[in-house]
C-alpha cells in the first residue's frame, strides 16, 4: 500500500512508499541561508538517505534558490530554499519490460524541496518533482 500516487509529466505513475518532511532550516542557531549553509544541509540530506535506502539510488531535484535583497554577510549573498526539505522512498512498475510486473519494481528515493509541508499528490506535486528523468535514474528490483 503507498501513501499517495504522483503523476509524472511523463505520465509515469510513482508509488510513494516512505516520507520524511523537515524543516530546511529548522534548528539553525546562527548565521543565515546562503550557499555554504544550503549545500551542507543538502549533503546531510543524501548522507542520510543513502544509510536509510542502502540498496536504491537517490537523486537531489535541483530545488528553487532565492536570492533576497538582504545583507550579504561572511558566507555569501544570503541564498534561501523552499521551507520543506523531503525525502521519499518511490517505486513504479518495472523499467524491463521482460521483468515481470508481478515480481519486479522499480525504486528511486528522491530528495527535493517545496513550500509547504503536503504530501504530493496526483499532479499536484512540485513541477520539478514531476519532471524527474525516472527511466535514468530508477533501477529495477526483484521483490
Amino acid at each position: 500500500m503507498s501513501l499517495t500516487r504522483v503523476v509524472l509529466a511523463s505520465g509515469r505513475s510513482l508509488d510513494l512508499a516512505e516520507l520524511q518532511l523537515s524543516s530546511t532550516y529548522g534548528g539553525m542557531l546562527e548565521g543565515y541561508p546562503c550557499k555554504p549553509v544550503n549545500e551542507m544541509r543538502i549533503r546531510g540530506l543524501r548522507h542520510w538517505a543513502a544509510r536509510a535506502f542502502p540498496n536504491t539510488p537517490v537523486h537531489l531535484v535541483p530545488p528553487a534558490r532565492e536570492y533576497p535583497d538582504q545583507y550579504s554577510g561572511a558566507f555569501g549573498p544570503v541564498e534561501v530554499l523552499p521551507e520543506v526539505a523531503c525525502v521519499g522512498s518511490f517505486h513504479s512498475t518495472p523499467l524491463t519490460p521482460s521483468n515481470d510486473p508481478v515480481l519486479h519494481r522499480s525504486h528511486l528515493v528522491l530528495i527535493w524541496f517545496q513550500p509547504t509541508p503536503t504530501v504530493p499528490s496526483g499532479c499536484e506535486a512540485v513541477p520539478e518533482l514531476r519532471e524527474v528523468d525516472w527511466e535514468g535514474l530508477a533501477r529495477d528490483h526483484e521483490l
